[in-house]
């Protein structure tokens, strides 16, 4: 295989970090640089020219990138209001499609990524690094070797405290700004659910059925702008929408349910509540631990608070080796690379390998649309003083049978099977 000649769209705080990552993959040239505001196209051109020995093409029109023969594939680190347009826009150009984590503003426009994919043939993967954490693997690695037994009930979260982000969206023009003052959804649902998605099998022998959300009123941003900007600032005078804390629950057609929680305006520390209970084990992302059915002999009979507390962190002292998931066996062996802990670089790879033997990306189309349609889905709910909505079928009955359909992917990095052996390239 060649090069893979990338257009890179979208250079806001996202973008640079992705972008930096890419830079470092000899077998990856990023050929086009875009961004709507012409300083940040052209930081990200300077960027390009100061690790390589070439000049990109730089726009503000994504659309000047789209036309470019020398483009194969495209990653699009836009604001999430763009990603839809843009990554339709792209598939109906021919260009194998990474698209950075967001939520949907309409079930239209999922549907319409999914019809899109599947009319040009041209794939659609949702960028989500954490379906390649180290922790969230470890635990699709048990799950497929049976060690969880059956599964019943995932927790996932996104606790950031994200205040000074946000209250500084007018001087960092960040988008989240504009949603938090217009809407209240949980509008960052996939760092939690895609790894749950994964380990549940959905739109592959299972699906989201229906969901309900509950909001908490809004409190945070309003009290943190008066305390760092006073009472007469502009953003003092917004009545936010978006709650401090959203709560919204999944039922699956395999009959698990799913908890998912949206809380960064308010003070705490960062956690993505990675929960996961199953028949036979359960696993702990605050304290690191693993409870195996398996060794209930060693435990006290007593689960009290004592013996609780004397098995955290035992993923650390006890687990971690036995059910480390191969990738990432070979991935401290060999160097961790990239943001976020490594998982930026990994799922990076997952999509650029794909795109680089035109084979099916581990994320495809129906789970990008069924993981997005989550935010839009709870905004309805909660409209709707939190009645149940259903979860439309992205694969139109298809993931009755996906179980069991042979994938083109690159083994290495599938979410679906573990793979034998690991090949870590870039």
């Amino acid at each position: 295989m060649g090069k893979l000649k990338l257009g890179f769209i979208g250079y806001g705080q996202r973008g640079v970090g992705l972008l930096g990552v890419t830079l470092n993959m000899d077998d990856v040239d990023v050929v086009a640089v875009c961004d709507e505001y012409e300083d940040r196209a052209e930081a990200a051109k300077k960027k390009v020219e100061e690790k390589r020995e070439y000049t990109p093409f730089s726009t503000t029109d994504y659309r000047e990138i789209l036309k470019r023969e020398d483009v194969e594939a495209v990653v699009i680190a836009t604001s999430w209001e763009a990603h839809v347009e843009v990554a339709i826009a792209a598939m109906k150009a021919g260009k194998y499609v990474g698209v950075e984590v967001g939520g949907a503003y309409s079930i239209e426009d999922c549907w319409r990524l999914v019809h899109t994919s599947e009319e040009t043939g041209m794939p659609c993967m949702m960028l989500e690094n954490c379906c390649y954490g180290k922790k969230e693997l470890m635990c699709l690695n048990m799950v497929k070797n049976g060690d969880f037994g059956e599964l019943v009930h995932c927790n996932g979260a996104y606790h950031h405290d994200l205040r000074n982000e946000v209250s500084s969206g007018n001087e960092i023009r960040h988008y989240r700004l504009r949603n938090y003052t217009h809407r209240n959804c949980d509008n960052y649902p996939t760092h939690a659910l895609g790894p749950i998605a994964k380990l549940l099998n959905i739109n592959r022998g299972n699906r989201f059925l229906s969901l309900v959300s509950m909001s908490s009123k809004a409190r945070g941003l309003h009290e943190y702008i008066v305390n760092k900007r006073g009472k007469e600032d502009d953003l003092a005078k917004i009545d936010f929408k978006q709650g401090d804390v959203v709560t919204t629950v999944i039922k699956c057609a395999g009959g698990e349910t799913i908890r998912l929680t949206l809380s960064i305006t308010l003070p705490r520390a960062y956690s993505r509540d990675f929960d996961i209970s199953g028949t036979k084990a359960y696993y702990q992302e605050e304290t690191n631990s693993l409870y195996l059915d398996r060794d209930e002999a060693t435990y006290e009979k007593e689960y009290g608070e004592v013996v609780a507390k004397s098995l955290w962190n035992n993923v650390e002292t006890t687990y971690g080796k036995e059910f480390n998931h191969p990738i990432w066996k070979k991935y401290e062996e060999e160097g961790i690379k990239g943001g976020h802990g490594g998982m930026d670089w990994l799922v990076l790879r997952a999509f650029y390998e794909s795109a680089m033997a035109k084979a099916d990306p581990p994320i495809d189309v129906y789970d990008t649309a069924a993981w997005m349609s989550i935010s839009t889905l709870t905004e309805d709910s909660l409209a709707m003083g939190g009645i149940p909505v259903a979860v439309p079928d992205f694969t139109n009955g298809k993931w009755i049978k996906n179980k069991d359909r042979k994938r083109n992917e690159i083994p290495t990095y599938s979410l679906a099977e573990i793979p034998e052996t690991v090949e870590l390239k870039g």
